[in-house]
């Protein structure tokens, strides 16, 4: 029987290729989504196909609906209907004051936060309600509840993408479609290369700071049958620095 299909975008690296390696470990084949990291996408790949899963990479900017098209269509082509779908993908997030903020940068965030959401939502439902099921899954932010100086922006746009899975949870379930939202913490990544890490860990409960593969086993566990009666709700991987 084929492997159902695990869509994550933004999975070059950082999150988004832990979440892809956990998937495959788990025997999904994994859609790699990257925008122009072609290299990172190819090295995901390669690695979940030395371990003996199923993978390929697929260009496309999600925060475009004619892209998006494509994207899924690419993808059903390639490895076949989507199943699990990962809203991972993220842009640039300069920290500027709220009063030096106009809406173009409000809308910045909202393109990948939550258009890119919904157009993928759009495009993978018929089938998934055709199945009779499915999960998606929003990669959300600890920030959304903490709302740091500097990132009005970035807070806005995830308390609507949250927003929007939540409405959708509720009206989705009626196709045993699961929506819901893992909330990471502050996990280092290639971009925070040379951030002092000092003050964020003084606040953290659990005594280290979070890794992808945190991240990745949260998703791995709503993307599982283990979370079938698991919707609406978010997820909170910050070793307690937030709690729900």
């Amino acid at each position: 029987m084929p492997a159902d299909v695990a869509l994550v975008t933004g999975a070059s690296r950082g999150l988004g290729a832990a979440v892809a390696r956990r998937l495959a470990r788990d025997g999904f084949a994994v859609a790699v989504n990257y925008r122009s990291d072609h290299d990172g996408a190819g090295e995901v790949v390669a690695e979940i196909a030395e371990t003996g899963g199923r993978a390929a990479a697929f260009a496309a900017d999600v925060t475009d609906p004619a892209e998006v098209d494509r994207l899924i269509s690419a993808v059903e082509h390639g490895l076949g209907p989507v199943a699990v779908l990962v809203c991972n993908a993220t842009g640039p997030q300069p920290d500027t004051a709220v009063s030096d903020l106009d809406w173009p940068d409000y809308l910045a965030h909202l393109e990948f936060f939550v258009k890119s959401p919904v157009l993928l939502q759009r495009r993978v439902l018929p089938g998934m309600k055709a199945r009779g099921g499915g999960r998606i899954i929003h990669i959300g932010a600890e920030s959304e509840r903490t709302a740091p100086a500097g990132a009005a922006a970035y807070v806005t746009a995830k308390s609507a993408q949250l927003g929007l899975a939540r409405a959708a949870a509720k009206e989705l379930a009626a196709w045993r479609i699961t929506v819901n939202t893992v909330a990471p913490g502050w996990v280092p990544v290639e971009r925070h290369a040379g951030v002092d890490r000092t003050a964020y860990l003084a606040g953290v409960p659990l005594g280290r700071l979070g890794e992808p593969d945190d991240v990745a086993a949260a998703v791995r566990y709503l993307a599982s049958d283990d979370a079938r009666f698991v919707t609406g709700v978010r997820l909170s991987v910050s070793g307690g620095a937030v709690t729900d």
